[in-house]
Formats: C-alpha cells, sequence, structure tokens
C-alpha cells in the first residue's frame, strides 16, 4: 500500500491542488496530514473531494480547532485525531503529529515503526533505534521548497518528492 504523508499546506490550494493530482495518477490509497492546513475550507473544497481514500489528520498550530472538526464530519474518509494520531497500516504502526519534540518522544517511544511530523518545513528523516522518524517538507513551499513524502508499506520505501518536478 503507497501512503502519501504531508504537511503545512498554508492554504497553498495551486500546491494541494497539484500533489492530489499527482496522488490520484499514482494511485496512492491514504493519505496522513500533519497539520497546518490553514482555512478549514481548504478541506471542503479541495482536499477531501479530490482525494477519495482514506485521511487521516491532525492538528498544526494554526487550524480552527472549533470549525475543522466540524467539517470533517462531513466526510466520511477524513478521519481527525486531534494533537496526535496513530494508526496501523499493514502490520506497520505509524504515530503523526505537528511539532518536532512531541514526535521525537513518540519515535524514543519505540512503540512505532514511523513516526511524522511537520511544523519546521524541512524534509528530514532519521531512524530512533527502529523508528524512522520522518518529515515530509511543506507542501505550502513556505522557506523551502514544496514537497510531500510516500511511503510505500510493502518495500519499506520511503520517497521525497518535490513538487515542482512532478508532472
Amino acid at each position: 500500500m503507497k501512503i502519501a504523508i504531508i504537511s503545512d499546506i498554508h492554504d497553498n490550494v495551486p500546491n494541494l491542488e497539484k500533489a492530489l493530482n499527482w496522488l490520484k495518477q499514482n494511485k496512492i490509497e491514504q493519505l496522513i496530514f500533519c497539520g497546518d492546513l490553514c482555512a478549514p475550507s481548504i478541506l471542503a473544497k479541495v482536499l477531501a473531494p479530490n482525494f477519495s481514500g482514506p485521511i487521516h489528520m491532525v492538528f498544526g498550530n494554526v487550524e480552527d480547532r472549533n470549525l475543522l472538526p466540524k467539517m470533517v464530519a462531513s466526510f466520511p474518509q477524513v478521519q481527525h485525531y486531534g494533537d496526535q494520531g496513530e494508526i496501523e497500516l499493514e502490520n506497520k504502526k505509524i504515530a503523526f503529529v505537528h511539532f518536532p519534540k512531541q514526535a521525537r518522544r513518540l519515535a524514543e517511544s519505540q512503540k512505532y515503526d514511523l513516526v511524522f511530523y511537520g511544523h519546521d518545513h524541512k524534509p528530514w528523516e532519521e531512524k530512533i533505534k527502529q523508528t524512522r522518524l520522518v518529515n515530509p517538507g511543506t507542501l505550502g513551499g513556505l522557506f523551502s521548497l514544496a514537497t510531500f513524502a510516500v511511503y510505500d508499506t510493502v518495500s519499506d520505501n520511503l520517497e521525497l518528492k518535490i513538487l515542482h518536478t512532478l508532472k
């Protein structure tokens, strides 16, 4: 199964649309979102209508914490986990949050195979014992190139995608 990991959209609709189109063309089955969508309308008008698979979300530091969960309820494929998400996909235990320090603590706990996070807009991967700690970068392209990651649960391969290089 292929999973996309995105973070820090910051209302950049053209970048989100381009990424979603690429996800559809490449048969990405699930999406993990590590926060900073910004305007809740981005979920309703762009993200949910253009990705049919399960979407797993957590809060960043700029979301409307009252309105966003209400909007999520309108989309059966979207699940919001609050500040920290935990899922298991094809025997891979995955946690996802927005903040790097929280992500590091989760990785150090050794309860997960993968921990994803965002916030600092810097693509990053490191291994903490048996746990991969990964930041997919910023899809919004703020302070860094627009990037996201794709993880394949079968091959255990993780790839960083640089948005402007995708067709």
